[in-house]
């Protein structure tokens, strides 16, 4: 599995991995909204974290630069 998101998008997306799991655990706790922000969150923090996102592949799009050397 080649990773297919950059390094600016990797980070974007863990930022907002980590808003959005605030604010299901935090603002929205014990709420169905709650749930649904975990788990976007969650998604969001593990394609950023492994670098892949099955999305960008069904599309065919790839933020990562090709003569990165980076497995993840």
């Amino acid at each position: 599995m080649a990773g297919n998101i950059g390094g600016l998008d990797r980070g974007l997306r863990l930022l907002m991995a980590g808003i959005l799991l605030y604010l299901g655990l935090r603002v929205y706790a014990d709420s169905a909204l709650g749930v649904g922000l975990d788990v976007v969150g969650a998604i969001a923090a593990f394609s950023g974290l492994v670098g892949f996102c099955g999305l960008y592949s069904l599309l065919g799009v790839n933020t990562r630069k090709a003569d990165s050397n980076l497995n993840a």
